[in-house]
């Protein structure tokens, strides 16, 4: 004598619904991977020179001549103001002959701002910005009043 309560409930798992789940299960993973894929592609150029051959035949020398200039650059945001602190190795206040200051997120470009610095006391440049919380990178280029190129980048976060 056979109980029908002791059979399941369910339907028997057949070919088909096993199928089913592997292309619902796949699809999902794979939907995803071209959602991030995209995301990535679509918010970092992924270039930081247009020619890293051409870039790297200059870059000891380069290096060199900054290292020979000895600056020391910081930076603090108040009140929607970056400071860049610029001094040399002695402590003196440092204004270069030119400075080219760009604010980056380190994974996007959507909120680069270019800074246009105003000299303030003590060899602190000053410009306003829109800053929100997280990570910021500033990246100066320029040249010093001797001709030696100056590049440099600040990494560096804000929280509330």
């Amino acid at each position: 004598m056979t109980d029908d309560t002791d059979r399941s409930a369910g339907k028997p798992l057949t070919g088909r619904k096993v199928l089913a789940m592997f292309v619902i299960g796949f699809g999902l993973i794979i939907g995803v991977n071209l959602f991030m894929a995209y995301n990535a592609i679509s918010t970092f150029p992924g270039m930081e020179v247009s020619s890293s051959y051409a870039d790297s035949q200059t870059f000891d020398d380069r290096r060199l001549a900054q290292e020979e200039l000895g600056w020391n650059a910081s930076v603090a945001v108040e009140n929607g103001v970056l400071n860049l602190t610029l001094v040399d190795s002695e402590g003196r206040p440092v204004y270069p002959a030119e400075l080219d200051a760009l604010l980056t997120r380190p994974t996007s470009q959507r909120d680069d701002q270019r800074l246009d610095f105003a000299r303030g006391p003590n060899g602190v440049l000053t410009a306003p910005v829109a800053l929100a919380e997280g990570q910021w990178r500033l990246r100066l280029t320029g040249k010093a009043r001797n001709g030696a190129d100056y590049r440099h980048n600040i990494t560096f976060s804000l929280r509330d």
